[in-house]
């Protein structure tokens, strides 16, 4: 009889651990749906990458024609095509609005932190390049390229250097800012490409000019407030359809490299010392500088941008014309172009959080200073007021306060407090 009892206690004792363990499950799957839903998009584009590069070493057996090419090649043409269409007014309004948002004496600051942000980063690339194209020698044993069929350019060696800074003089000041969205100026010549840096200095001098206009201003920047909102709404649908487009696309890129394993063996030396330099100032230069600045971990701030990284390297979209302008030594399609804007995107997101950590703590001190001036003149008030002797508070007029130097106000707040 004892033992039955026994018997028949055990199944409630394991009642208790039996609902701890479902609700643990419960929990478990809660946060695995948040989670899901939360990063759905960047799951959704790292796979598209993945089964892209899967489609595309199947396909490529097929022996497509060149008209079967096109059509397999054709969602990701049309993701390209979206991208290159939402370019101008996400650049020219997100800038005159932000510009347009920010004090001038402000602007005139972090516009030159920024360029000497991008100046010693530009440098220390450079340098980095360099010196591995000493160390690790890449042009030896390229010389098979010469007689092959990789789709090689004639490289033209004409443009001088002092050619480079004038183009860049002409680029900051385009003749027609319509022209501007659709072509560049190298040498004097007018080849497609959209003259990025022109539009960009133009949008933030036209912000600063209605900020300067005041009330009569504050239509047309809400104006550009509203294009960029709506701007943001369209990028937000684009990007759903960037995990489909981005299979095709790199499916498609696969299919039409001619010939893998010469590229490899002849330039193997020039992928690793450019691979290896990617990684060198991506993985290590630009988060040292923006730990240097924030005191953050870079690497956290960066989880965020794996979605962007992942397009980032698969359309090459901001390097798009890098090919043509350089008249590159290699392929038509110079697949170390995806890692270089992987890594542009990433130091532009860092410079732009290195700004942002700047400006927060210029607006804290500045609204320190402010308070301290409220405690300072409520002080003064109360002992006019009560004209009672503390020890504590420091009795002064108004009209002295105002007169004080700043190392004496300074003094005089701390005597406050």
């Amino acid at each position: 009889m004892d033992q039955y009892k026994m018997h028949s206690c055990r199944p409630r004792q394991f009642l208790p651990l039996l609902r701890q363990l479902v609700l643990i499950l419960s929990k478990r799957r809660k946060c695995l749906m948040r989670f899901l839903n939360r990063n759905m998009l960047v799951i959704m584009t790292v796979s598209g990458v993945l089964v892209g590069v899967g489609l595309g070493m199947m396909v490529r057996n097929m022996n497509l024609t060149r008209a079967q090419m096109t059509y397999f090649a054709f969602p990701g043409e049309m993701l390209l095509r979206m991208l290159k269409m939402i370019i101008l007014p996400l650049v020219v309004c997100s800038l005159i609005s932000g510009a347009a948002s920010l004090d001038t004496r402000s602007l005139g600051k972090l516009g030159g932190i920024a360029v000497s942000y991008f100046l010693v980063t530009t440098l220390i690339a450079s340098g980095i390049g360099v010196s591995l194209a000493f160390i690790i020698k890449p042009g030896v044993g390229a010389g098979a390229l010469n007689t092959n069929n990789l789709g090689l350019e004639s490289v033209n060696t004409n443009k001088e250097t002092t050619d480079s800074f004038l183009d860049l003089a002409r680029n900051l000041f385009p003749a027609n800012l319509v022209a501007a969205a659709f072509r560049s100026v190298p040498v004097g010549t007018e080849p497609d490409g959209m003259n990025i840096l022109g539009l960009v200095l133009f949008a933030m001098v036209f912000g600063v000019a209605l900020r300067k206009l005041g009330e009569e201003g504050e239509e047309l920047i809400r104006f550009f407030n509203a294009f960029n909102e709506a701007t943001m709404v369209l990028v937000s649908w684009i990007m759903w359809y960037v995990p489909f487009g981005i299979m095709f696309l790199v499916g498609s890129k696969i299919v039409e490299m001619e010939d893998v394993v010469l590229l490899v063996t002849s330039l193997g030396k020039y992928i690793f010392a450019s691979v290896l330099g990617h990684i060198i100032h991506g993985g290590v230069v630009l988060p040292l500088i923006y730990f240097g600045f924030t005191r953050k971990n870079p690497f956290s701030f960066l989880s965020g941008l794996i979605t962007p990284f992942t397009t980032a390297f698969a359309t090459s979209i901001f390097l798009s014309e890098s090919d043509r302008c350089l008249q590159i030594l290699l392929i038509r399609q110079n697949w170390l172009d995806r890692t270089t804007t992987v890594v542009n995107v990433e130091g532009d997101a860092l410079g732009a959080g290195i700004l942002h950590h700047i400006n927060q703590q210029e607006m804290k001190k500045q609204h320190l200073g402010e308070e301290l001036a409220e405690v300072l003149v409520e002080a003064v008030a109360n002992t006019q007021a009560d004209e009672e002797t503390s020890p504590l508070v420091t009795h002064q007029t108004l009209g002295s306060a105002g007169d004080q130097s700043p190392r004496e106000t300074a003094e005089a707040i701390e005597s406050v407090l």
